[in-house]
């Protein structure tokens, strides 16, 4: 089984001590290629050297919502540079993470729309997918995709919304990421949506350290855990896990231009 796990932060010191064997064991496991975002502009330096030292390993750089005080004007600009000196080098793969986070209330929603639609511009500029977070935010992310019209799409991150959100995402273009949020009896919602979701609109991830699936409960998560994840899915889809997993590999390869 080959799988592509298009979302991880395997540079975060989470990984240090073990880095070199996990990527092993996941090789070992079918996971042929990963995908590690940058969130701030102190880590795009470590994502890229992560991304160089890995065949298996492609780096997208991005601005997260979350550390949105963090973020200063300078890092746009820095962002910018970093887009342009590695323009047409396949290591980077995309623009990422970044988007809209209306979940926490202390996230200044105004402040937040600047950054994504900067970012969005950024995506468009270099013709790179848009890897997204999107929480409690689809409808604005929607309608601010309408409007900029990305031509390579990208991929909504963790995707919980409704069908209708869903179908609406496809239209654009873009993938919806799915881990290890379905894999939780409690997803209600999410897990009678999957079952309605062309296999054209999936990819897997794991989000790594975070979104641990229901059988690694309270666990750092990995790419090691992906074929489960993906078995996992499979269920809920009512497809086999090969038919899934030949399927997001497909749509990652056709998003990331592989």
């Amino acid at each position: 089984m080959r799988l592509i796990d298009t979302h991880t932060h395997l540079d975060f010191p989470d990984f240090d001590a073990d880095r070199p064997r996990l990527l092993a064991n996941a090789a070992a496991r079918g996971v042929e290629r990963m995908v590690v975002l940058g969130v701030y502009q102190d880590n795009f330096q470590r994502v890229w050297d992560l991304a160089c030292s890995d065949a298996r390993i492609f780096a997208a750089l991005g601005l997260h919502p979350v550390y949105l005080d963090q973020h200063l004007p300078e890092h746009l600009v820095q962002l910018r540079e970093w887009l342009e000196r590695l323009h047409g080098d396949p290591r980077l793969c995309a623009v990422g993470e970044f988007g809209l986070d209306y979940y926490l209330p202390e996230l200044d929603q105004q402040r937040q729309q600047a950054l994504f639609e900067a970012q969005l511009q950024m995506a468009c500029d270099f013709e790179l997918p848009a890897l997204l977070h999107v929480r409690r935010s689809h409808a604005r992310v929607i309608a601010t995709l309408k409007r900029y019209k990305p031509a390579r799409a990208g991929i909504i991150h963790a995707f919980a919304g409704s069908y209708e959100e869903a179908r609406e995402y496809i239209k654009l273009g873009f993938k919806l990421g799915l881990g290890g949020a379905a894999t939780w009896p409690q997803a209600l919602r999410l897990r009678k949506t999957l079952p309605r979701l062309p296999l054209d609109s999936a990819v897997l991830e794991t989000d790594s350290p975070d979104m641990a699936p229901a059988m690694y409960p309270g666990v750092r998560n990995s790419p090691e855990h992906l074929p489960e994840i993906a078995e996992a899915l499979a269920q809920v889809m009512g497809v086999e896990c090969g038919v899934l997993a030949e399927a997001s590999s497909r749509n990652a390869c056709e998003i990331f231009g592989w």
